[in-house]
Parts: C-alpha cells; sequence; structure tokens
C-alpha cells in the first residue's frame, strides 16, 4: 500500500526540479534584462568615486606569424583577457546564479575598457562565424571580458650584429580617453600575466623569453590643451626573440666562402694561362657582388653597419685582391720578358756586325771583341720572369688563405660574444 505514495513522491519531486530549472531560465533573462536597464554603458564604473577602476589584464599569444626587419613589424594573434569589478553589476539579491555569459550582441549594452595598443600599425578583430568575444557577469559584479584579435605591432630593431642578433620586440597598451586617476591598467596578479602558446614556432627566430611590465604615458608635453593631456596607466608585454643562424650559414655565409676559395685556383694556374685567370678572377667578383646584394635585400636601408655587411665586404675584397694579384704578376711577367727580348735583339745586332767585320778584316773584329767582350755579355744580369712571378703566386697562396682564417676566427667571436647594447 505504500508503494502508490513513494511513486507520487518521486513524481513530486521530479516536478518541482523541472518547475525550479525552468523558473531559473526565466529568471536568467529577468536578471540580464534588469542590469541593461539599470546600467550605463557610456561611464566607467567608478568614474564618481575618488579612486580608479582597476583592469587586471592577462595576455594569451596563440600564434606569431611574421617578424619583418625590413618594415620593423611583427605580428601576432592574442586573446586578450580584462577582469574588472563594476558593482552596478551586482545582483546578489536578483538571482543565486554564479554568473551570467553575455551573447556577442549583449556585450556592446555594457561598459568595457577603452583599451588600445599604442605600438600598433593596424589591426583586426575575428568574426567567423561570430564575433569572437566573451563576457562573463559574476554575482558581485566582476566582469570578465576576452576578444580575439590579430595585430601589426612595430618593433625598432638594432641589427649592426644581424643575423647573429636578438631582437625585443614590445607590446604597449593604454587607456586612450581615461587618465590613470580614472582607469588603472595592470597585470593580473592571481595567474601568469602573458601566456605563450607552446606550440609556436617562427622559421628564423625562437621566442626565449617573455615578460610583463608596468608603465606611464604622460601627454604633457607638447599638448595644446594641459587639461586634456595627462599621465595614462600602461603595461607592456616585452617578447625577446634569437634569431636562427641556421638559414644564414647555409645561404650566406658557406657560398661566399666557397666563391673566395674558388678565386684562390688562380694562383694554382699558370702565369701563361691569361685566359683561364682572367675568366676566373671576373667570375668571382661578379659572383660575390650579386650575394652581396641578395643577402642585403630583405634589409632596411640603415646608416650604420651590420656583421652581414662586414663579411660581405671583406669576401669581396679578398676576390677582388686574387684578380689584382694576377694582374700585377702578369704586368710584371711582360715587363720582363719586354727587356729580355730587347736585350735579345742588340745581342745578335752586335754579333751580326762581328760577323761582317770578321770577313772584312780580322784586326776591327779583334778590337771590336775587345771592346764588347764575348757573344754571350749581353745575355748576363738579366733574371728570368717565369720564375719571379711563380714565387708571387706560392706567396699568394699561403698569404690569402692565413689572412682570411684570420679574419674568420676574429668575425665570429667579435659578434657572438660582444654586447652591443
Amino acid at each position: 500500500m505504500a508503494y502508490p505514495k513513494i511513486f507520487t513522491a518521486f513524481f513530486v519531486l521530479i516536478l518541482i526540479v523541472h518547475i525550479k530549472g525552468y523558473t531559473a531560465e526565466m529568471k536568467r533573462n529577468q536578471v540580464i534584462s534588469e542590469l541593461i536597464k539599470n546600467h550605463d554603458r557610456f561611464v566607467s564604473p567608478d568614474y564618481e568615486e575618488d579612486f580608479p577602476t582597476v583592469v587586471s589584464v592577462q595576455l594569451y599569444v596563440s600564434s606569431v606569424d611574421t617578424v619583418s626587419e625590413q618594415n620593423m613589424e611583427y605580428s601576432v594573434t592574442i586573446l586578450l583577457r580584462q577582469l574588472w569589478h563594476d558593482p552596478r553589476l551586482n545582483y546578489t539579491r536578483m538571482s543565486s546564479l554564479s554568473r551570467l555569459e553575455m551573447d556577442s550582441s549583449r556585450i556592446n549594452n555594457f561598459w568595457v575598457p577603452d583599451l588600445f595598443f599604442s605600438n600598433e600599425k593596424k589591426g583586426s578583430f575575428h568574426d567567423v562565424t561570430k564575433p569572437n568575444r566573451m563576457l562573463l557577469i559574476y554575482r558581485n559584479g566582476t566582469v570578465f571580458y576576452s576578444i580575439r584579435l590579430s595585430l601589426t605591432l612595430s618593433c625598432y630593431m638594432r641589427l649592426e650584429r644581424y643575423p647573429m642578433d636578438d631582437q625585443i620586440c614590445s607590446m604597449v597598451m593604454e587607456s586612450y580617453s581615461y587618465s590613470a586617476e580614472n582607469v588603472f591598467f595592470k597585470w593580473i596578479e592571481t595567474q601568469k600575466p602573458v601566456v605563450v602558446d607552446r606550440s609556436i614556432e617562427m622559421p628564423q627566430y625562437t621566442l626565449k623569453k617573455y615578460h610583463a611590465t608596468v608603465c606611464k604615458k604622460d601627454y604633457g608635453e607638447g599638448s595644446t590643451d594641459k587639461k586634456v593631456a595627462g599621465n595614462f596607466s600602461c603595461i607592456q608585454a616585452d617578447f625577446h626573440l634569437t634569431r636562427n643562424q641556421g638559414y644564414f650559414i647555409i645561404q650566406v655565409y658557406i657560398p661566399s666562402i666557397l666563391i673566395v676559395l674558388l678565386s684562390w685556383v688562380s694562383f694554382w694556374l699558370d702565369v701563361d694561362s691569361i685566359p683561364a685567370r682572367i675568366s676566373l678572377g671576373v667570375l668571382t667578383v661578379l659572383t660575390m657582388t650579386t650575394q652581396s646584394s641578395g643577402a642585403r635585400a630583405s634589409l632596411p636601408r640603415v646608416s650604420y653597419v651590420k656583421a652581414i655587411d662586414v663579411w660581405m665586404a671583406v669576401c669581396l675584397v679578398f676576390v677582388f685582391a686574387a684578380l689584382l694579384e694576377f694582374a700585377y704578376v702578369n704586368v710584371l711577367s711582360r715587363r720582363r720578358s719586354y727587356s729580355r727580348s730587347i736585350s735579345q735583339k742588340i745581342t745578335k745586332r752586335i754579333m751580326d756586325r762581328r760577323r761582317t767585320e770578321r770577313q772584312t778584316g780580322g784586326a776591327s773584329a779583334k778590337n771590336d771583341m775587345q771592346e764588347n767582350g764575348p757573344d754571350t755579355e749581353g745575355d748576363h744580369g738579366i733574371p728570368n720572369n717565369k720564375q719571379s712571378a711563380r714565387f708571387f703566386d706560392k706567396v699568394a697562396r699561403y698569404t690569402f688563405p692565413l689572412v682570411f682564417g684570420l679574419f674568420n676566427v676574429f668575425y665570429w667571436i667579435f659578434y657572438n660574444m660582444w654586447n652591443f647594447k
């Protein structure tokens, strides 16, 4: 007989649960409507108070797309999260719900901080399939606001050590219309202020570290109206990037070293191989010039000397010096050969004259022999042109590699260990 009462009580309990759930859903919409009706979205929460509205910020970096040295900029995709307290949105007396989730279409009915990126060049919102925005309101009036953005930010780079350089690219955020007396930004304290996705990979850089700092901006200097200007709260995230040298070693340094080595082949060719040595020297000079232009094509036209400039200039000097070495050896060889030929012609004329005089009379021939000496005297004192040129080439075979090796030792130690900051 007790079974019908048990089933009836169970049915009533299920009905009460469903009614309470339905009532809660109705109260949720009512609470949101009531908050929107009594909320002024054009005024900050503590605008009438003597203290600023403190906005805690967290930055989640989901991707780093490009880093451009030529334009001095970098592109990122981030999730910007902001947390603040708005006592006007306290609904403790209205409902027991822990939080209210706002649709993107309702977010415009509530006040949100006017945070902007002061070093931004261009930016865009994500609206596929709907605007990527989220707003949560908690019972005590705490508001959590998250938005997804793609930004291109300026990043001033010092390229003296390029391509062995490290760069610091910053992201500066501040309020545009509220001074620090009304809105104050700070990094969130309960969690990591800056979070970077571990799957981020960049082709030319490695993200070594990042940190968050607090800064202030004073726009009073140069302002037309001192009342408008003032101190503005700002926060800054710094990303330390280290350039990967593998690409430059494979594409720039190794090819240029091979071109320099190729120019030294001229020292092993014979002095009489004039077409081969000229072709080799001119070819290496032109190739080195093209290689240098290609290495600097993607860099800005800065006024200081970069590490890549020093390397390319020295390599060009070495291949050009190899061409000049052949020119000197060739001129030296031709000069001595010309002197020898003149001496041979003079000796031949003397011998012909002697032969004629011997036929006409022995006395005059004898006197001429005493005055001019033996027939082979004309060849004495003339150095061998081949030996001098070959000796100069032998010296160049060892001097050029030695000097180039010392330059490499100094270059790599200097630019990898010297601190330019």
